[in-house]
C-alpha cells in the first residue's frame, strides 16, 4: 500500500505559524491535496494534537501525534508517537525542560489552543521557540519504546543536525532523516551520498495552508489493508 504523507505540519499553536492553521483547515487542505497521513508537529508542544486526531478519524485522514523539539544543541528533531497518551506524557516531561520565557504574541506570534470547531479555547503562555535542557542523545533515550525520532530538515543551514553538529551521531538509533521541501531526496543524496544508508523523508514544515505537500511522497506499507500509526512508524524505524 502506498501512503502519501506530510509528516511535518505546524498548527496555530506554533507562534511562527499562521492563525489559519486550524484543525479543520489543515485537515481539509490535506485531503484536498490527496494525502493519506499527516503529522502535527508543533514546536515543543502537543496541545492541539488530540483535536486533530479526533477530527482526522472522522474525516478519514490518519494523524500521527508528534512534536518538533529543540534540543540544547539547538537541533530540531521530529518526534512521532505510537499513541496520543505517549505523546502527551512526553510533552509534559519536555515542557519542564524548557526555559520559562513568557510569550510575546505581538512579537513572536500567537500560540493558539483550538477545539473541534476551530474556536480558540486557550493560548499557551510560555514561548515555545526555546531550547530544552535535553540533548540530542537524550531524545533517543526518552522516546525509546514509545515512538520514533527523526532529524528535521537536515539540508537547512540552521536548526539542523548537520548545520549545528556537522554530522549524524553514530551512537544514536536513527534510520530516517527529513529534508525540506526545497530539495528532493534524490538531489540530497546526490549532494551527500554518504547518507544513502538512511531513509530520506521529505515533508513541508508547513506554517501556512498553502505550504502543505502535494501528493508527491509516499511510504510503502507491506501487507497492510488499513493505515495504522504503528505500521507507519515501524517503517520509519527501518532503513529503506
Amino acid at each position: 500500500m502506498k501512503v502519501y504523507y506530510d509528516l511535518h505540519i505546524h498548527s496555530a499553536l506554533s507562534p511562527c505559524a499562521s492563525d489559519d492553521m486550524t484543525p479543520n483547515n489543515v485537515i481539509n487542505m490535506s485531503l484536498l491535496k490527496g494525502l493519506n497521513v499527516i503529522a502535527i508537529t508543533d514546536h515543543n508542544c502537543a496541545k492541539n494534537v488530540e483535536v486533530f486526531m479526533m477530527l482526522g478519524e472522522r474525516k478519514g485522514l490518519t494523524i500521527i501525534p508528534g512534536m518538533e523539539v529543540q534540543t540544547k544543541e539547538e537541533v530540531h528533531m521530529l518526534c512521532y508517537f505510537y499513541t496520543l497518551d505517549a505523546c502527551l506524557a512526553f510533552q509534559d516531561m519536555w515542557e519542564r525542560s524548557l526555559t520559562r520565557i513568557p510569550n510575546r504574541p505581538d512579537y513572536f506570534g500567537n500560540q493558539l489552543i483550538l477545539d473541534e470547531n476551530d474556536d480558540v479555547v486557550g493560548e499557551y503562555p510560555l514561548l515555545l521557540l526555546t531550547s530544552s535542557a535535553y540533548s540530542v542523545k537524550d531524545v533517543f533515550q526518552l522516546i525509546n519504546g514509545i515512538g520514533v525520532a527523526v532529524f528535521a530538515h537536515v539540508d537547512r543551514s540552521s536548526y539542523s543536525v548537520l548545520s549545528n553538529l556537522g554530522f549524524i551521531p553514530s551512537d544514536v538509533p536513527i534510520s530516517s532523516l527529513e529534508v525540506s521541501k526545497y530539495i528532493s531526496p534524490k538531489d540530497f543524496l546526490t549532494k551527500y551520498p554518504n547518507y544513502s544508508k538512511y531513509r530520506i523523508l521529505q515533508s513541508s514544515d508547513a506554517h501556512y495552508l498553502g505550504d502543505i505537500m502535494e501528493r508527491e511522497n509516499y511510504l510503502e506499507l507491506e501487507n497492510a489493508v488499513t493505515i495504522s500509526i504503528k505500521d507507519i512508524l515501524d517503517v520509519l524505524k527501518n532503513v529503506a
